[in-house]
């Protein structure tokens, strides 16, 4: 059989005038920028510094109230007492309308505790069901719209 004689496939590739041009070509833009940096008349620090709206934006738009501490003595045969503290995420222009509904609150959080059975407090996941019926209590008294969240930043049984 015969065969068939295929030509000579080069790879395709650039040629060496064209290799000379490009890095002429980057080169120069390279020499560009560093000439027009080196005379001032491009500030690397203005193309890279943020602007005023990014800067607003980085600040944080919301606030943390403080809710009284609640110091409850638990009944039962052994004496305890439970401290619980916590914080309010709220809006910034919120915290007037919070701070003026803090007595509520705290009276919602102390009714609340102070019914839980003292047994309770020895289950697992106690802390996640007392944050959830604290943070009902609370939407109900400052409203959905109010308030973020509910952090519970202290939480001890002594």
């Amino acid at each position: 059989m015969s065969e068939i004689a295929e030509p000579d496939k080069k790879p395709a590739g650039m040629t060496p005038r064209a290799k000379i041009l490009a890095a002429a070509l980057i080169l120069m833009v390279g020499g560009a920028g560093f000439a027009s940096t080196y005379l001032g008349v491009i500030d690397p620090d203005e193309i890279f510094k943020p602007t005023a709206d990014d800067v607003a934006s980085e600040g944080p738009d919301f606030v943390f109230v403080d809710v009284p501490q609640v110091v409850l003595a638990l009944p039962g045969a052994r004496p305890r007492t439970l401290v619980l503290s916590a914080k309010i995420e709220a809006d910034a222009d919120q915290v007037q309308d919070i701070e003026y509904l803090l007595p509520r609150v705290s009276d919602s959080f102390n009714l609340f505790l102070s019914d839980i059975d003292p047994a309770a407090f020895e289950r697992r996941g106690i802390l996640d069901i007392i944050r959830s019926e604290l943070a009902t209590r609370l939407s109900y008294i400052l409203g959905p719209d109010l308030f973020r969240d509910l952090l519970i930043t202290e939480f001890r049984i002594q």
